[in-house]
């Protein structure tokens, strides 16, 4: 689906990039990164073990559920749009990412268990759940069997196996590649450096050239999120349930779910989500669907657009 060749030729380059500077400036990024994420968020005990979590904002509670390779950071920076427009952000860190259990059942299913103690925790008895991308597995999972914590279901950019292909197939050359630089902070941090551009279309899917093309704080976005990856160390199990979970033909009762839902994704998103997103449309009675025609994964360009998406699907229905 994309080429991966430019990752193995940036690895090479690693190697002639080596020395004291290399060392200490990703030393000094990868120090910052772990500051970043400590001490902004809280942990509570479950069956499955300890959840981490940040609430941000003022407002009508939505749980936001974050995407492959994020975590509670990467919940608050996907739904700050929506923060901004009056909404509190509940954001959770899934099975496998930073400090969050990884429990033998690591399903989106059970996820969706566990996180019901966190409402219960926060005193919220029902919410607005939205998940993006991986995150989106969970989401539907949540709303399917706990409705009455679920008072409306969003799916941005949602990735599930509804055809039983996986819909991101790799070649052993990219998947090696790929690995490379998912099982190494240095690899990682290194390559987000030398080849950002390739990375972006890798990573996150989305075509780098649209960085052009779009407002300064949308390109500042892209590079939040893409930075956010960090420390990949500290996510690798999460990585690895996500590519078994998105790329297993989904077992998830789509048909059954009964709560308002609205699906949002990008006709070239390199994931492929679009059809995806089009596909559940058809299964989930009465959903609400929306495509933008560029964008990306990341929605580029579209972060306010989304917002705006999100409450005017809520605000009608929010009595209901």
């Amino acid at each position: 689906m994309m080429s991966r060749r430019a990752l193995l030729a940036g690895l090479g380059g690693l190697m002639l990039a080596g020395g004291a500077y290399v060392t200490g400036a990703y030393r000094t990024a990868l120090a910052a990164a772990n500051a970043q994420i400590s001490r902004r968020s809280s942990l509570i005990e479950t069956e499955a073990g300890p959840i981490e979590y940040a609430v941000a904002g003022d407002g009508p509670p939505v749980m936001m559920i974050h995407g492959t390779g994020g975590g509670f950071d990467q919940g608050l920076l996907f739904a700050s749009a929506l923060r901004d427009s009056g909404f509190q952000i509940v954001a959770p860190s899934r099975f496998g990412y930073l400090r969050s259990a990884f429990p033998d059942d690591a399903s989106p299913a059970h996820q969706a268990d566990v996180l019901v103690a966190l409402l219960d925790h926060l005193g919220i008895q029902r919410l607005l759940v939205m998940g993006g991308s991986a995150g989106a597995l969970t989401a539907a999972e949540f709303a399917l069997r706990h409705p009455d914590r679920c008072s409306h279901l969003v799916l941005l950019v949602p990735a599930a196996n509804l055809t039983g292909r996986d819909p991101v197939e790799f070649t052993a050359v990219q998947q090696m590649a790929v690995n490379m630089v998912l099982n190494s902070n240095l690899a990682f941090w290194s390559l987000s450096k030398l080849a950002k551009g390739q990375m972006i279309r890798t990573l996150l899917a989305t075509d780098p050239s649209l960085l052009s093309r779009v407002a300064p704080e949308e390109r500042q976005r892209a590079e939040l999120i893409l930075d956010g990856l960090m420390p990949i160390s500290r996510k690798a199990d999460g990585l690895r349930t996500d590519g078994f979970w998105a790329g297993t033909p989904s077992p998830t009762a789509y048909e059954d779910i009964t709560v308002p839902t609205l699906i949002l994704s990008c006709d070239d998103d390199l994931f492929g989500t679009a059809d995806t997103a089009r596909r559940l449309a058809d299964r989930i009675p009465d959903a609400t669907l929306t495509i933008w025609p560029e964008g990306g994964h990341i929605w580029l360009g579209h972060d306010a657009d989304i917002a705006r998406e999100i409450t005017a699907f809520f605000k009608p229905r929010a009595g209901q």
